[in-house]
């Protein structure tokens, strides 16, 4: 069986290109997903930015180890995910063609993909400064944890953005060999970015999420989740604004700014929080967000 998973593009590289053995490999991996990728990659680009403010060379090669490590760590991450609720996503409607609950790849193969793929990131990761590499090893904690979250809290959004945005620590740490005020105030940001994209993602389970006991921030927030989303995108503005005004970046990283804020804006007054659809396309278009916030610092920071 080698059928799109549901939040997948019909059109996507794996399932129209990769051999048939590889497929469900990929797909443990989510690259025939490559949103949550982005939403990895971004707080640590951002932060690589925040620390150091220059196009050159090293910010490169900085851009190009997180790049890898977050393809990576996201599949190992995902793959664990996907071993942790391989029963759960057999009656969900959306996850019930993944690779484990589907049959098409055992939990010994899925446990070697995962340490593989953990093996290729622990190379990345010492490519980088002790803290940085510290911060890695603390993260799998984190990443551990989070698949059962949704058993035992209505706020398993919060734990992935704990998780998530742990890059915003380590970019800074890659370029400083240190935790500074700016990195931690990006961070803080990124966790309630992270809590309103992911309410919003969330609210496609819902109903399954209730027939099968799972917790989300969606059930809990219910009809008041327009609101919440609307605060926790509120608070990641401030706290981003404020992470950039800690290191001193030009008025300049308002202009572009302003743009994160009316995504933020358009985002919350949009969503129909009743249409799967709709709530996959909100949610992937934090993609495009985290684009315009890279500009944003880019632009105040080149402009200092």
């Amino acid at each position: 069986m080698n059928e799109v998973i549901e939040d997948a593009r019909h059109d996507n590289w794996v399932d129209r290109h990769a051999p048939d053995f590889a497929k469900p490999y990929l797909k443990l991996a989510r690259l025939d997903r490559p949103v949550g990728t982005w939403l990895l990659l971004w707080p640590c680009w951002w932060s690589v930015i925040l620390a150091r403010p220059v196009l050159d060379w090293e910010t490169v090669r900085l851009f190009a180890l997180f790049g890898i490590g977050a393809l990576v760590m996201r599949g190992a991450g995902c793959t664990m995910n996907d071993i942790a609720d391989r029963h759960y996503d057999g009656a969900v409607e959306r996850t019930r063609l993944r690779p484990l609950p589907s049959g098409q790849v055992t939990v010994r193969q899925a446990v070697v993909w995962m340490i593989s793929l953990s093996l290729i990131g622990l190379i990345i990761l010492l490519q980088l400064t002790p803290m940085a590499i510290w911060l890695g090893v603390g993260s799998l904690a984190l990443v551990a944890i989070y698949p059962f979250m949704k058993r035992i809290t209505w706020w398993p959004q919060a734990w992935l953005g704990l998780t998530f945005n742990w890059g915003a620590l380590m970019g800074w740490a890659a370029v400083t060999d240190d935790i500074g005020l700016p990195a931690v105030l990006l961070y803080a940001g990124g966790l309630f970015w992270t809590l309103g994209y992911d309410t919003i993602y969330a609210h496609q389970d819902k109903d399954d999420d209730a027939l099968i006991g799972v917790k989300s921030s969606a059930r809990r927030l219910g009809r008041h989740s327009r609101l919440a989303v609307g605060i926790f995108y509120a608070l990641a503005v401030v706290l981003w604004g404020a992470a950039a005004r800690e290191v001193g970046f030009s008025h300049w990283f308002l202009l572009p700014f302003a743009a994160v804020i009316l995504h933020f804006i358009w985002q919350t007054t949009f969503v129909l929080f009743i249409d799967r659809d709709d709530c996959l396309a909100k949610f992937k278009s934090n993609i495009g967000l985290g684009a315009i916030m890279l500009l944003s610092l880019l632009t105040g920071g080149l402009a200092q």
